[in-house]
């Protein structure tokens, strides 16, 4: 069953959540999809990847495609796959559900600097628990 995992961001960090998550599961040996909302947010996530930190590297590529053949264990994609790829899904932009189910394990953001964006997080975390996606709060 996938479980979808709500990540509590009290500032707007996203990107840098999106590249702490996908480093934990890259050094685990996952691969990882990041879905971003537009070509200039994979753009700056991609850029984020090479510099946020200066002791790391994490392998990945920007997508056009779905990237479905691509050999890197991170791909960041504005047009998600046909299909998930089974392992590790970040959504810096929300996903279908039927998308969603394609993973071991998702992760969304509980956006609450925001009272808007905190409100559209608790009806995905509502909607995924009546599809039955198992969501809990990240710690």
């Amino acid at each position: 069953m996938t479980r979808v995992a709500f990540v509590k961001l009290e500032k707007p960090e996203k990107a840098r959540y999106c590249c702490l998550l996908a480093e934990k599961f890259f050094q685990e040996g996952r691969r990882v999809l990041v879905v971003v909302r537009d070509q200039e947010q994979g753009q700056q996530l991609d850029k984020f990847l090479w510099t946020w930190r200066k002791a790391s590297f994490i392998p990945h590529r920007l997508v056009a495609g779905n990237g479905d053949l691509d050999p890197e264990p991170v791909l960041i994609a504005v047009t998600p796959p046909a299909e998930g790829r089974g392992e590790i899904l970040i959504m810096a932009r929300p996903c279908p559900v039927d998308f969603i189910r394609g993973f071991d394990l998702a992760f969304d953001f509980a956006e609450v600097y925001d009272p808007q964006l905190q409100n559209e997080s608790r009806r995905r975390f509502l909607h995924f628990r009546e599809a039955g996606l198992d969501p809990f709060m990240y710690q």
